[in-house]
């Protein structure tokens, strides 16, 4: 195909090379004390890239980081594919044979460790890559060489902030492998160019934006935010760990108008000592778990917009946005946040979503009726590394099938009801978990919840509750099984409550509710849809 004597190949490094020559005095990133502008953010990310070549790194070559959110990993977004190798950027809470087996699968030749995890790494026996070190406050810097080292191997020689083919992989990010190994998600340049803009459009950054780093940069490469940011010429405030007094810290001192996180990270804020009504705007895109109305209506109390995005590691993060309506700001808070819990519509990079019957035919648009959430287009991946098999699959039908269930509302706005392996069929009929979990934590004393499929002799499978209260309040399981019955149909309530002080979560806030499940079903068969 003649793409023509105007087309050059589309890479999210060509924003950082725009903003250096655009805004060399800005600020691009800060850490601590830190402020770096945008020409020494350049300079760093080549500097990288050139050691890393210098260190034997080729194209297509995999470098792995192990790192929360410090400056470090977000140079490397950049300085890792100006090398033209591959990014993976590894889940810091992973133990070291998980650490050992995404790095033997992805065949990385370097891996640069923060020294606060060294203790999270396991290297494969066969091919193991060089270690880096990144220094960690409080630690010495101990494992291979030291991060400074790997630098000296570089120069400042400027590299083309540009690719020859924008379909080649710039990332290679792991799924959380709950049902099995994890599976290596292979991003190209032109994607996570498209995804970054797509970011830019939905969470409105521009170059006044300064946005805190509460998601982790390991997930989805921050959803493609590090790119996104550059575009514009954006600050990016480094955060190691999300501490809420740090987090109200920073968002009054730096002036943050942008952060993003799962509904987990939301309730931190909410909950925090130190929360306060804003005095400027922020904008709070929220995904990685379907937010509940309340945890909406909370946030919006405290003065933040609220993004709704949804999307899978699969799809660059972020792929649908619940786009606000003209006639939504006049509703009252309760009905603005039911609808905004919604997950929306395709985001203006994407080709949509549907949802499914078991053909591929669209299901009505009633509200009602179940089917699988599917998607397709430049931000679904481009594949499974070394997985065919599980690659076509995934695409049968033309279409990434995302295992996620949902509807589709009148006004085309898609709304997640359930996994496909969490839904509950209680004597035929399908309860979702999701509904059943919007219905409680409505309850005033409930923190969290999570509801799975617990066996029943009579019905098959019946939802139990397993419930996190506030701090300071009291609930009785009767108590929230009635207020349950009040919005739901009483099949749909829960048969059991159980109280615990906290939920197995990912590291990116999703609850693991195949924990909770594996331990009610053990001993029992249960099919996994």
């Amino acid at each position: 195909m003649d793409n023509g004597p105007g087309y050059t190949a589309l890479t999210p490094l060509a924003f950082l090379g725009r903003s250096a020559e655009v805004f060399p005095g800005k600020t691009a990133y800060v850490h601590g004390d830190r402020r770096v502008p945008y020409a020494e953010f350049a300079a760093e990310a080549t500097r990288l890239a050139n050691a890393l070549r210098a260190s034997g790194i080729g194209p297509g070559d995999r470098v792995a980081y192990l790192a929360p959110n410090v400056p470090e990993l977000l140079v490397a977004h950049f300085g890792v594919p100006l090398a033209g190798a591959v990014l993976v950027a590894i889940n810091t809470r992973l133990a070291p044979d998980e650490v050992r087996h995404i790095l033997a699968h992805s065949g990385a030749k370097v891996l640069v460790v923060d020294a606060a995890l060294l203790a999270s790494v396991g290297l494969p026996e066969d091919a193991p890559p060089e270690v880096v070190t990144i220094p960690a406050p409080g630690d010495a810097v101990t494992g291979g060489i030291a991060y400074a080292e790997l630098l000296a191997r570089g120069s400042d020689d400027p590299l083309p902030w540009a690719v020859a083919d924008e379909n080649a992989a710039i990332s290679l990010n792991y799924t959380s492998g709950t049902t099995g190994r994890p599976k290596g998600v292979v991003y190209t340049h032109r994607g996570a160019y498209l995804n970054a803009l797509g970011e830019v459009v939905h969470s409105g950054f521009t170059p006044a934006s300064v946005y805190l780093w509460t998601l982790p940069m390991f997930h989805c490469n921050g959803w493609c935010t590090p790119w996104a940011l550059a575009a514009v010429g954006g600050t990016q405030v480094c955060l190691r760990a999300v501490v809420a007094k740090d987090v109200w810290r920073l968002i009054d001192a730096e002036g943050v108008t942008h952060l993003n996180g799962a509904p987990t990270v939301l309730l931190t804020i909410v909950n925090a000592a130190e929360a306060h009504p804003l005095d400027r705007p922020l904008t709070v895109t929220t995904a990685g778990a379907s937010p509940s109305p309340t945890i909406i209506a909370e946030m919006e109390g405290l003065g933040a917009d609220i993004v709704h995005v949804y999307g899978l590691t699969e799809t660059y993060g972020p792929y649908s946005v619940c786009e606000p309506q003209p006639g939504w700001p006049a509703l009252d808070g309760a009905d603005r946040a039911r609808l905004l819990a919604r997950q929306g519509v395709g985001m203006v990079q994407t080709d949509g979503l549907r949802v499914v019957d078991d053909d591929m035919n669209d299901v009505p648009a009633d509200g009602e009726t179940l089917g699988e959430i599917v998607m397709r287009g430049n931000n679904v991946m481009k594949g499974y590394y070394r997985d065919d098999e599980a690659t076509t699959k995934a695409f049968r039908g033309g279409w990434f099938h995302s295992g996620d269930l949902g509807v589709r509302h009148s006004d085309g706005y898609i709304e997640l009801r359930d996994r496909s392996k969490d839904i509950i069929i209680s004597g035929g009929e399908n309860i979702s978990t999701v509904e059943v979990e919007r219905a409680i934590v409505s309850h005033p004393a409930v923190l969290e919840v999570a509801v799975v499929a617990i066996p029943d002799d009579t019905w098959g499978e019946r939802p139990k509750a397993f419930v996190v209260l506030r701090d300071g309040h009291a609930a009785s399981g009767d108590d929230l099984i009635a207020h349950v019955r009040k919005s739901l149909a009483r099949f749909k309530a829960p048969d059991v409550v159980e109280f615990v002080d906290a939920l197995p979560k990912t590291s990116t806030g999703k609850v693991q509710k195949f924990q909770l499940r594996e331990m009610e079903w053990a001993g029992r068969d249960r099919r996994i849809r």
